[in-house]
């Protein structure tokens, strides 16, 4: 089984993976942090990926962040996925959840530890991924809510 790690760069994405790898110190688990880097220079602004003189480039992202994930949890596995835009309809948000949900099903993830602000606070909030991550019920959700 695994534990998996939506995992951002964010304080509570930080946090999240030092839990998760506590927990898995306790239960042998392997852990997986996963970014998911959509196609979306404007995303990857807003969350400080990169600055507006910088490139637009998914996998130079993964890799900042893959080095950040090996700093903070040396043993645990990092993977990134560009999600695949199904509708125009759908939020860059949700393409993000899917690609949350696809993983942790594909790995058979036990529990999915997720830092957000708002999950469990707000029924849905528009930018979180924590309430819609945390519906699924083939998984059990682990909410970060402090860094």
């Amino acid at each position: 089984m695994t534990l998996l790690v939506p995992y951002d760069g964010s304080d509570l994405s930080e946090a999240a993976l030092e839990r998760a790898t506590e927990f898995a110190g306790y239960t042998g688990e392997d852990v997986l942090a996963l970014a998911v880097v959509p196609d979306e220079p404007d995303y990857a602004l807003e969350r400080g990926w990169l600055s507006a003189d910088d490139p637009f480039d998914p996998e130079t992202i993964a890799d900042r962040l893959r080095d950040r994930v090996a700093e903070v949890a040396p043993d645990a596995e990092f993977r990134y996925e560009v999600p695949e835009a199904v509708s125009e309809m759908a939020s860059v948000t949700t393409d993000v959840v899917r690609t949350i949900r696809s993983v942790a099903n594909e790995v058979e993830a036990s529990i999915v530890f997720v830092g957000s602000e708002n999950a469990g606070r707000v029924s849905s909030p528009v930018s979180s991924v924590g309430a819609p991550v945390s519906e699924d019920p083939q998984y059990d959700v682990h909410i970060v809510r402090h860094a």
